[in-house]
C-alpha cells in the first residue's frame, strides 16, 4: 500500500471528519504551510492574556461565526500546526483556505475574515512586506506575558461560545 493511502486511513476521526489532513510544507514560503481545506481556525496560546484579548475581540466581529477557535495546546493544533510553532506558543496560527499563516500573516489573513473597516485593515496589514510585519509582531510577542499576564489554564469558552470552539 502507498504511503499516502496509508496516511488517509489511520487518520483520526476528528481529523478526518474536518477534513484536516496535513500535506508537505512548501521551503520556499515562511508565511504559509499548506494544509487540506478545512474551516478557518485560529490557534492561540490559551494561557497568553494577549491572546485572550485578541480571541474576544474576534468572537465579538465575527458576525458570521467564520473562524473557529482552537488553542496551541490543544488536540487540533497537534494535528495541525507543526510541533516547533506549537512548543514556543509566541505565535497566532491560522488555518484558512488549505493552508497555515503564522504570526503577523495570520493577523492579516484573519482581519480579512472579518466584515467592514477590519477587512481593509487587513488587506492593508497583508501588503506590508512580511519581513517587516513580522519584525513588529516579535517585538509584541516578547512583551505579552508583561504587559497582559499569563493564565494557569486555557481559555474556557462560554455556553454560548462553545460551538465557535474545536478543543
Amino acid at each position: 500500500m502507498p504511503e499516502s493511502s496509508k496516511a488517509s486511513v489511520i487518520l483520526p476521526m476528528r481529523q478526518r471528519f474536518l477534513g484536516l489532513s496535513k500535506v508537505k510544507e512548501r521551503k520556499n514560503d515562511k508565511m504559509a504551510t499548506a494544509v487540506a481545506p478545512h474551516p478557518s481556525i485560529v490557534f492561540f496560546d490559551g494561557v497568553c492574556g494577549l491572546c485572550n484579548h485578541t480571541v474576544n475581540f474576534l468572537l465579538a466581529r465575527d458576525q458570521q461565526a467564520v473562524l473557529k477557535f482552537a488553542p496551541l495546546q490543544g488536540e487540533t493544533a497537534a494535528q495541525l500546526v507543526p510541533d516547533q510553532v506549537r512548543k514556543n506558543l509566541n505565535t497566532f496560527v491560522f488555518a484558512h483556505a488549505g493552508r497555515l499563516y503564522y504570526r503577523s500573516g495570520a493577523m492579516a489573513r484573519i482581519l480579512m475574515q472579518l466584515s467592514g473597516g477590519w477587512r481593509i485593515l487587513g488587506a492593508l496589514l497583508w501588503v506590508i512586506p512580511w519581513p517587516l510585519r513580522d519584525l513588529g509582531y516579535r517585538m509584541v510577542a516578547a512583551l505579552r506575558y508583561r504587559l497582559f499576564g499569563k493564565s494557569e489554564a486555557c481559555r474556557l469558552p462560554t455556553p454560548e461560545e462553545r460551538s465557535r470552539f474545536l478543543d
